[in-house]
């Protein structure tokens, strides 16, 4: 299986950079105690960096508002995961409990301030891509059972002509969600080798380790970008 990102999609985002964890073997049954607790001393800390810092305008948070403005995304309708879930913090929201591998990949998110998706390895048909949709595309919304059908030139994580996310990074699909019985999973960390990298790259080694730690699974790390658009796993 390989990760793929088109050389179109540096032609409008030259300097996006992405961070992958695959991990494998990995039993997601719960509870997990430690990672629970690792995600609410991380709400903390969120709550503590942007006390005097406007969300929208926080450093961390612009570089992907700007990407979506000049992908004809508006980030005020539809902000990018880790915009909505930081959000959702700072409101006082609770983030519910899903299961093990999804709790400590939102941790993470949460730690960085770093887009960053889960998907179960065995729905992928064919390799993972990340390309602007074509006419046919479809996209079943989370928590559906119908397709959206996709027009052309949205930037999407795809495989096939199945779409994983819609708009890039704000919403995935149900297909391919991570479940407590999910063995197999495929973790991005999206981000620019200009504004976020060593993040990604942090997020990324951190993630790894608290997937072998807490699940004694095997892991794969990459990294891509401009000049390494394809990984193989």
């Amino acid at each position: 299986m390989r990760f793929v990102i088109s050389e179109e999609v540096f032609r409008v985002l030259p300097t996006v950079c992405f961070g992958v964890v695959v991990a494998k073997g990995i039993d997601n049954h719960g509870p997990r105690t430690e990672i629970n607790e690792l995600l609410d001393r991380i709400v903390e800390t969120v709550k503590d960096k942007f006390r005097q810092t406007r969300l929208k305008e926080h450093p961390d948070v612009l570089c992907y508002r700007e990407a979506f403005q000049r992908l004809g995304i508006n980030p005020n309708k539809f902000p990018c995961s880790v915009e909505a879930l930081t959000a959702r913090v700072l409101k006082g929201g609770t983030l519910p409990d899903i299961n093990p591998a999804v709790n400590l990949v939102n941790a993470i998110s949460l730690k960085y301030t770093l887009p960053m998706g889960a998907h179960d390895l065995d729905t992928v048909q064919g390799d993972m891509h990340v390309r602007f949709s074509r006419a046919g595309d479809v996209f079943v919304p989370f928590g559906q059972s119908e397709p959206e059908v996709l027009e052309e030139g949205e930037l999407v994580y795809a495989d096939g002509r199945e779409v994983r996310t819609r708009r890039w990074i704000w919403r995935q699909s149900d297909r391919g969600k991570v479940t407590n019985e999910s063995t197999n999973i495929f973790f991005p960390i999206d981000g620019f080798a200009d504004r976020n990298r060593q993040a990604v790259l942090a997020a990324r080694e951190e993630l790894a380790d608290c997937l072998q730690r807490y699940f004694n699974c095997r892991i794969e790390r990459f990294y891509l970008d401009a000049a390494n658009r394809i990984a193989v796993f």
